[in-house]
């Protein structure tokens, strides 16, 4: 649990145990909701020790995981788990949405108006806004996280892989991560991800597999990553040194599959690589020391301390580390789901308004995406309910738990815990250890 003191200022976190204490004894008081964060009211940072936290950053396509943690002499104590789901498809399909719109009536029979497109220019280091959006939240959140611990370095994920290193079929020189103890967990972790944790040749899942040539090496094929693929056991034997075109004969729409696949980039590693430096030189402006690694280096951590595969446990193996003594067993699941929208009306499929949004989005106190408590004593909606609440000027609203949506609650049994801020929130549990 994150810990203020009187004035505002970060404190060490404590255990939910402790902070129930504090609530109770009437010390502190509750000053967030989600995440939870506690105020107390009887002492200062200045008359306080303060040993400081860590940030792990695993920076992702559509999910970035955050992990606060503790470090002393190279082990890791996981303290609180962030799992960032982003809203950048979401972006990108309202700009191509407002585009083909555009692009329309341009084409149109329309008066003239003069083009105005011929002299727009990018700055340098343009984002696209889906990129863009990915920076800004996990900046967004690291702000939070420094105005509620007080962290006093940041280590992130640079690079999930290194696609020039890949297509050269060879290690960068000077390049630590590539060399002993590392050699091959990048080129693996790129084909796991490319071809979904899945045989190309069977589709099997949950299965060991083994790096295929696709053009067997004693035929001329090479170590290229576009010759790479990964194959299940029993494929990986039968086709040996067969030529795919080969093995795959009485297939054709599969072989046509596979050689389009291997030509086709790692859509999210490329997002990933777009957005590196961006979100480097934005963690290097806060003054924090920063700690780069690679994914392979996060995949090698986990290997040896045994964690299972999640965004969250990436982000406290990032780095350099020696071992993880512990990690929470929840998630905290943020998404992104924005401020709502200026649009006062809602079209239809032809573009024709449906229904009139109202002027006003504050509804008997509460506004759409408020996250609230709803106590309803009889009925077939009794219980207490906790999750986002989307008003209506009728006050009767709908609240969206983790396990669903109770439409219909009546605003005399709702209370208000936290106002929107753009995000919502669930929780998970934590992947264990693997065995």
């Amino acid at each position: 649990m994150f810990v203020l003191d009187k004035h505002g200022q970060p404190l060490q976190p404590t255990s939910p145990a402790y902070a129930r204490k504090l609530l109770r004894s009437g010390r502190a008081v509750v000053h967030r909701h989600t995440p939870f964060v506690i105020r107390l009211k009887d002492r200062t940072a200045a008359g306080s020790t303060v040993a400081g936290v860590h940030v792990g950053i695993d920076p992702g396509s559509k999910h970035t995981g955050i992990a606060v943690f503790t470090e002393h002499g190279g082990s890791r104590t996981g303290r609180y788990a962030l799992q960032l789901d982003h809203r950048g498809a979401a972006i990108g399909d309202r700009l191509a949405s407002r585009a083909a719109l555009r692009r329309g009536r341009r084409s149109r029979n329309l008066r003239y108006r003069a083009p105005r497109f011929n002299n727009r220019t990018k700055p340098k280091g343009w984002l696209a806004p889906s990129l863009k959006h990915r920076v800004d939240t996990t900046m967004s959140w690291v702000g939070r996280l420094r105005r509620w611990a007080p962290v006093s370095a940041v280590h992130v994920e640079r690079v999930a892989f290194d696609t020039h290193t890949l297509s050269a079929g060879r290690p960068l020189a000077g390049a630590e991560y590539q060399r002993g103890t590392l050699v091959g967990y990048e080129v693996r972790e790129y084909l796991l991800a490319k071809w979904g944790r899945a045989c190309a040749y069977c589709g099997i899942s949950g299965a060991p597999l083994n790096i295929d040539h696709i053009h067997p090496r004693s035929r001329g094929g090479s170590d290229r990553i576009s010759n790479l693929t990964v194959a299940c056991v029993p494929c990986n034997q039968t086709k040996n040194a067969t030529p795919v075109e080969e093995f795959l004969k009485a297939r054709p729409a599969l072989l046509a599959t596979i050689l389009r696949q291997v030509k086709a980039p790692l859509r999210d590693a490329a997002a990933v690589n777009a957005t590196r430096w961006a979100l480097w030189r934005a963690l290097e402006a806060t003054g924090l020391p920063i700690a780069t690694a690679s994914g392979g280096r996060t995949r090698w951590n986990r290997s040896r301390t045994g964690a299972a595969k999640s965004h969250a446990l990436d982000a406290l193996h990032v780095g350099h580390l020696e071992t993880v003594i512990g990690w929470p067993s929840t998630v905290l699941v943020v998404t992104a789901t924005g401020r709502g929208t200026y649009a006062r009306t809602t079209p239809d499929r032809y573009g024709f308004p449906r229904l009139l949004r109202p002027r006003i989005k504050l509804h008997h106190g509460f506004q759409t995406g408020d996250l609230v408590r709803a106590n309803v004593p009889t009925g077939k909606k009794a219980g207490v309910h906790v999750g986002r609440v989307l008003v209506r000027s009728s006050g009767s609203f709908d609240v969206t738990t983790r396990h669903g949506r109770v439409a219909g609650i009546n605003h005399r049994h709702v209370r208000h815990l936290q106002r929107a801020d753009g995000y919502g929130y669930t929780t998970q549990k934590e992947a264990d250890r693997n065995d």
